[in-house]
């Protein structure tokens, strides 16, 4: 069984990932690993912060890590809120503030096309870093629906559905989930080691 850290205390990403490569993969989260600062994002890609995240606890560490980060694209915002998504209404907001700024920023905007996107970074294992993309488009709704998942999920309803994430069963959105699609191809790539 491969150890690896995700670099990652936030429960709500620990929980979806152990349900994809629990099974093979000794999951550590940095809590495991006794990592307690905050770690450095300070790129301004998805691929860029991933990378940064995994490198900074490999180096520090020395266990094998990959990190994740996702954002919320918009294509009436030109992509916004992306790379700061999780601090789009400030560095010390919360989700809730998160969406209602983006909502204010769509308000009277027809077009409410988005998508989650996530990039994980796999680092220690090859010679290389290891980059596997999960993207899932989708729809932002006018207000917020649901009780579950987190982040920007009561406004986003996914291409096909009728529902927001926060409507859905953790397993269900683990099914079709930006980061469980890029979660399946680490998944699959560490499989075929």
């Amino acid at each position: 069984m491969i150890k690896l850290c995700f670099a990652s205390n936030n429960k709500h990403k620990l929980e979806e990932i152990s349900q994809v490569v629990g099974g093979y993969v000794d999951l550590l989260s940095l809590n495991d690993i006794k990592c307690f600062e905050e770690l450095p994002e300070t790129r301004d890609t998805m691929e860029g912060n991933s990378l940064q995240k995994a490198v900074y606890v490999l180096d520090h560490y020395h266990v094998p890590c990959f990190a994740d980060d996702s954002g919320l694209e918009v294509e009436a915002l030109k992509g916004a809120p992306g790379v700061y998504s999780a601090r789009y209404a400030g560095d010390h907001r919360s989700n809730e503030d998160n969406i209602d700024l983006l909502l204010k920023n769509l308000y009277g905007d027809t077009n409410r096309r988005a998508r989650f996107r996530s990039v994980i970074t796999l680092v220690g294992l090859d010679e290389k870093p290891v980059y596997f993309e999960g993207i899932i488009p989708g729809t932002i709704i006018a207000g917020r629906r649901g009780t579950g998942g987190f982040g920007y999920d009561p406004v986003f309803v996914p291409e096909g559905h009728s529902r927001t994430f926060a409507e859905m069963s953790l397993e269900e959105k683990n099914a079709m989930s930006h980061r469980a699609i890029a979660v399946r191809k680490l998944a699959d790539y560490l499989k075929g080691r």
